[in-house]
């Protein structure tokens, strides 16, 4: 049997298609493995390079291949499945991963260590509560105004529904409602220690990390340290392809040579480029706003949520810059 060069192996929960050539390009194996078995396989084999896309579980494949002194790179799905040639099956999806990764143009997906992760499964975390409280808060605000009982808008009000359910000189509310809102209430409480109590753990694990004392902001610190992947591997994005993979940049719709630029394309870790825009939007209310002669002149300009992305766009490449160098962010300076 001729020497593997090259497997495209395409993941699953249970079943794993492989593809694999030599170096001339001919196919060698094309065979299904299941689960208990890829690691025993791949074990036989001399070392390769493996591709694979970027999707769920992929990370952790990649280093227990790795681990076997395999080349393990990790594939964007959309750039691989331009190599299918005709219809989708597991097998195809493997010649296409296997075609696509030995591309010279290919861009691949920094692989993630155990910590990056578990760092982004807190983050993970933190946003579904966050979604559930937000849940709560408006059913909550949704079912009290029904009775005619309204406060403002914002968390900082609810308190105020809190204290009126608890009231006992409160009978606007029918009694049959009134326990299961209290229900809901304690939820909230709830989600809110949670939330605190994952906001600390953030920040506890972080004062490890060098990136944290460059940054004002601990929850962005932790963000752009596990999205931006290992610094010492090669391939490491500019700072401007970093605020483009996070999609704060015009999504290009040219041709003919006349370029016409649309609204950001939103690519990229939406979680990441949520927490820029609402930081940016702090920072148009502030007093900065006024005193920075660059957002001066882009707000006269532009709309205020146009100027939030721009602001948004800046930040993400001040932040990669902080963490590429490992300096300190000096507010001193207010560059235009």
């Amino acid at each position: 049997m001729r020497e593997v060069s090259t497997i495209g192996l395409d993941l699953a929960k249970n079943v794993f298609q492989v593809h694999g050539v030599d170096a001339a390009g001919e196919t060698v194996v094309r065979r299904v493995l299941r689960r208990a078995r890829v690691v025993v396989y791949f074990a036989q084999l001399p070392p390769c390079l493996i591709g694979m896309e970027a999707c769920g579980t992929a990370h952790y494949w990649a280093r227990e291949l790795g681990k076997l002194g395999h080349r393990v790179k990790l594939i964007p799905p959309a750039y691989a499945k331009a190599y299918v040639r005709r219809n989708k099956n597991d097998a195809a999806d493997a010649a296409a991963i296997c075609e696509a990764v030995s591309r010279p143009s290919m861009r691949f997906v920094e692989i993630k260590s155990e910590a990056q992760q578990a760092a982004a499964g807190i983050h993970k975390v933190r946003e579904m509560l966050m979604k559930q409280r937000t849940m709560l808060i408006n059913a909550l605000r949704g079912l009290m105004a029904e009775f005619g009982i309204v406060v403002g808008a914002g968390t900082r009000h609810v308190g105020e529904l809190t204290a009126i359910l608890v009231d006992p000189e409160e009978h606007r509310i029918p009694a049959l409602l009134k326990d299961e809102l209290r229900r809901m209430a304690e939820m909230l409480r709830g989600l809110e220690r949670q939330l605190q109590g994952i906001d600390k753990q953030i920040v506890d694990w972080g004062r490890g990390i060098t990136t944290y004392r460059h940054h004002r902001s601990r929850l962005w610190a932790d963000s752009v340290e596990r999205h931006g992947g290992n610094r010492g591997q090669p391939g490491g994005l500019p700072q401007r392809a970093f605020s483009a993979s996070l999609g704060l940049v015009p999504r290009q719709d040219s041709t003919g040579g006349k370029v016409k630029l649309r609204p950001i394309s939103k690519r990229g870790n939406g979680y990441l480029r949520r927490l820029l825009v609402n930081g940016a939007m702090s920072v148009l209310n502030s007093k900065r706003a006024k005193q920075d002669p660059w957002l001066v002149k882009l707000l006269a300009n532009k709309e205020r949520k146009v100027a939030a992305v721009a602001l948004a766009n800046k930040m993400a490449r001040v932040g990669w810059a902080l963490m590429m160098r490992q300096e300190d962010f000096r507010t001193t300076s207010v560059a235009g």
